[in-house]
């Protein structure tokens, strides 16, 4: 693992309890190979810091929209979603600090995604923890927030499966069904490949921690593959 205090440098907080940051940075598997390891690995941090993230952009939403509960509920959703968080961890190149089994270290797919998305998660709350509710609502501020204007302007709220179902519908006269493909994983990191079908045709497919992300993600696909995004 990388020297931390980088990690630190990036971010522009430097931790009381590197501790609390060290736990942020651990996954699951790491601990697998690494029984004596300080700390535990970062799941309760994550269920933590997802809590202090969603009340940070609700209190942002409502102070500054006037728009309805749920435009800004579509807002929220497209900001805090694994693909919006883990694209997120690239600005400060946190991939670089997560400690990983070696199995772990490899797979640089949709997987790693997750597992980035569910950093940040702990690494807010880690700062939480560390610094207190405004230190971690600076961080969100300036790193999740800040994409609100795009997906806004570029329409990435939009519920890709309500979608498909209007272009489907209209174009081709059938309602798209989803079908799960496959799965795998343990119970506390399962995942799902589902694909979206027009009858026996599928349009496409799409991977995630829940049946309802995988299809979102397919929705996606589909539209693209048949050009109607």
């Amino acid at each position: 693992m990388r020297d931390i205090s980088e990690l630190e440098n990036a971010i522009g907080i430097k931790f009381k309890n590197k501790d609390l940051l060290l736990e942020a940075l651990t996954h699951r598997s790491y601990l697998n190979e690494n029984k004596d390891w300080r700390v535990n690995h970062n799941e309760r941090m994550e269920f933590l810091g997802d809590a202090v993230l969603e009340l940070v952009v609700t209190e942002f939403l409502f102070k500054n929209y006037p728009n309805p509960e749920g435009e800004m509920t579509n807002w929220r959703a497209a900001l805090v979603n694994a693909n919006m968080l883990s694209q997120i961890t690239n600005e400060f190149s946190l991939d670089k600090y997560v400690s990983l089994s070696r199995g772990e270290a490899k797979d640089t797919g949709r997987a790693r995604q997750y597992i980035l998305a569910n950093a940040i998660e702990a690494l807010i709350g880690a700062i939480y923890l560390d610094q207190g509710y405004k230190k971690s609502g600076e961080f969100i501020e300036h790193f999740v927030l800040g994409k609100l204007p795009q997906i806004i302007e570029k329409k990435l709220y939009r519920d890709a499966k309500s979608f498909f179902q209007e272009q489907a519908q209209e174009r081709v006269g059938i309602t798209p069904t989803y079908e799960v493909l496959e799965e795998w994983g343990p119970d506390h990191a399962r995942n799902f490949k589902v694909g979206a079908f027009l009858e026996k045709e599928m349009a496409g497919e799409g991977e995630g921690p829940s049946k309802q992300e995988a299809q979102q993600l397919a929705a996606e696909n589909a539209l693209k593959n048949k050009g109607w995004d």
